[in-house]
């Protein structure tokens, strides 16, 4: 569920940062205007260092695209993006942990038909998991995605809107139209990013989570389909790294945070209060069954009236 929305979380906001950037960069015909704030600020000088390279420098503008992308994502993105895994790993191995601890309480919660029953089970969870340093939200800090579109949304519409990329080809593609195979492309290292992250949680969430893990594909599908080469390339490239970010969190951050988590744990044994048990019995509701068992029966009642007549005749 925490993935779940951390892939929701993130596929909104993308969405969102980039319906309202395009509203801020002014364009006539399809070419700025020069006005507004966003385009000075972030796409002119993105623009700028594209141009520098695939004049200055002779790289040509596919390969001036893809480098200020890496660069990007490795100087600025990547480093925000790991640590932000790095605390959502923390916490996740965390939840891992005590999960055989909750098992009782989530198997009574399955089996409850009671509503109150159920809220009162999982307010029980929570706490359980609130005392033993589980945050509920999971580590899924939005200030690092936050920071992190600016610089996208920039190089978005950098390659978009610079002067000179949409009458240049890479490999065989021109830069200002949309590439079908750069398109397939994209949806396909999205698509497998999403699955990638399926591959670190229970069998019981992976359902959930592949209903999810088309929801970004699909909206990257749209993204490319949308935008000219330049901008597609720049999606690609994005995927890659974010393939290589998950690779780096599924097998150098986790096996450390779950080591920490149980040195932890073995120091601190975790805190399940007694309370869980006691909730069991509470909300086991008393059967007239049960009522019944604890009134007297008729023959027990006729062997206390025959003892109470043989006590009279032995007095008399």
């Amino acid at each position: 569920m925490r993935k779940q929305s951390k892939y929701l979380l993130l596929s909104l906001v993308t969405a969102l940062s980039l319906f309202v950037l395009s509203g801020c960069v002014q364009t006539k015909n399809g070419v700025p205007t020069g006005d507004g704030w966003v385009y000075n600020l972030l796409v002119r000088p993105m623009g700028n260092v594209i141009q520098f390279l695939a004049l200055d420098w002779h790289l040509g503008y596919g390969w001036a695209i893809i480098l200020v992308t890496l660069l990007v994502r490795v100087v600025i993105i990547l480093p925000l993006g790991l640590s932000q895994s790095w605390k959502s790993t923390y916490q996740a191995e965390k939840r891992n942990y005590l999960q055989p601890h909750l098992e009782p309480l989530n198997e009574k919660m399955r089996n409850a038909e009671a509503q109150e029953e159920k809220l009162a089970i999982q307010q029980q969870i929570m706490q359980i998991q609130r005392d033993n340093g589980v945050s509920l939200l999971g580590g899924i800090g939005c200030l690092p995605i936050i920071i992190q579109w600016p610089f996208f949304s920039a190089l978005f519409y950098a390659t978009r809107y610079t002067k000179g990329i949409a009458g240049h080809s890479f490999l065989g593609m021109n830069l200002g139209e949309t590439s079908l195979v750069l398109v397939a492309l994209t949806g396909l290292l999205y698509l497998f990013q999403g699955w990638l992250s399926t591959l670190t949680v229970p069998e019981e969430q992976q359902k959930q989570m592949r209903q999810m893990m088309f929801l970004m594909p699909i909206m990257m599908v749209f993204f490319t389909w949308s935008a000219p080469a330049g901008g597609a390339i720049y999606w690609l490239v994005s995927g890659a790294m974010g393939i290589i970010q998950q690779v780096i969190t599924m097998y150098w951050i986790r096996p450390i945070m779950k080591e920490r988590i149980d040195k932890e744990f073995e120091e601190n044994p975790p805190k399940i209060p007694d309370f869980t048990q006691g909730a069991r019995k509470d909300v086991t509701p008393q059967t007239n069954e049960g009522q019944k068992n604890l009134a007297p029966t008729p023959k027990a009642s006729g062997q206390n009236k025959q003892g109470r007549n043989a006590g009279k005749q032995k007095q008399q």
